[in-house]
């Protein structure tokens, strides 16, 4: 990673960000080769647009300049290139050495790096999930852990395949979805029905919008994971995988106890254990294997501790 000729050293923090008022559109229109909001512009094939905004850093993929408040990066990446390592990416070149910081802004900018590396919404939308996809059954269909760079999508292809076991058929409902790879291969497997719940708007459409291409069929809500508008009793299962970590103390307990209500069978929570949140992804609290026994035992229900690629709570309603 080097600066570029006339940085002047100075970071990009959040207490320089003006937060916007709307939230991200993934699906907004954009130039080929561009996307802009409020915050960040994001160009492909090298340094952003215009005069004036001389480069703070070059790193291996990318050009960070800022002019006033907005943050400006370029970047290089292929189409085949693009699939969720994008967030490993991010995260090591530009966030951990505090060139950038907030969860808001690294949303922002993989949107739009997303964007525009592949004209138009969905083609681009469909080639992150389409080879995003296939990496994960390409890791499946590794030797093992050892033969397995440590990127996010490799470490998710673990997770996923311990939560595909732990899910019983049935209907699930997965409650802080995102982009939804565990819901599309929970769908995919064709043993029951699924239902995505996210708070934010933006990514419940994408992952409706990309479940449809795919024509793998899917039922989403928008709604807060510890207010969800359905029935008691009216799922199988209730997933929660890495969504804790993203909860303060206090919301993530009533999460796990809307979570009981609305499962007829079990409660299948995963966490990170990482020494401290990582602000960049939006987390706020870390978990320890004694704080999942902790939880367990405060709902009254049968449960099971266990870890792999981080900390696993399954709750037995049933």
């Amino acid at each position: 990673m080097t600066p570029g000729p006339a940085a002047d050293g100075a970071m990009l923090t959040s207490s320089q960000i003006q937060l916007a008022a709307r939230p991200v559109d993934p699906l907004a229109p954009c130039a080929p080769g561009r996307y802009a909001d409020e915050l960040v512009m994001v160009t492909h094939e090298g340094s952003p647009d215009g005069a004036g905004a001389a480069p703070l850093v070059r790193t291996a993929h990318f050009v960070l300049c800022r002019r006033g408040r907005r943050v400006e990066v370029g970047h290089w990446l292929r189409p085949g290139e693009l699939d969720n390592n994008l967030a490993g990416l991010l995260a090591d070149e530009l966030f951990a050495p505090g060139w950038l910081s907030g969860a808001e802004i690294f949303e922002r900018v993989f949107t739009g790096v997303v964007r525009s590396c592949v004209a138009g919404a969905m083609p681009a939308w469909l080639t992150f999930y389409t080879n995003t996809m296939h990496r994960i059954q390409e890791c499946w269909r590794s030797a093992g852990p050892a033969s397995q760079p440590q990127t996010p999508i490799a470490d998710f292809a673990a997770i996923y395949r311990r939560a595909l076991r732990l899910i019983p058929a049935g209907r699930v409902l997965d409650i802080g979805s995102g982009f939804g790879f565990l819901t599309l291969l929970l769908a995919r497997r064709r043993q029951g029905s699924v239902v995505a719940a996210d708070l934010s708007p933006g990514s419940v459409r994408l992952l409706g919008s990309v479940a449809g291409a795919l024509g793998t069929p899917v039922d989403t809500l928008v709604c807060d994971a510890a207010q969800i508008p359905l029935p008691t009793a009216s799922v199988d299962t209730v997933a929660a995988i890495h969504l804790l970590e993203h909860l303060g103390a206090e919301h993530c307990e009533r999460t796990l106890r809307e979570a009981i209500r609305l499962a007829r069978r079990r409660v299948v929570a995963a966490v990170p254990f990482e020494p401290e949140p990582t602000a960049a992804y939006g987390h706020i609290q870390t978990f320890s294997r004694a704080d999942l026994v902790r939880l367990g035992r405060s709902y009254g229900r049968r449960f099971r501790i266990s870890e792999h690629h981080g900390g696993w709570l399954v709750m037995y309603v049933d």
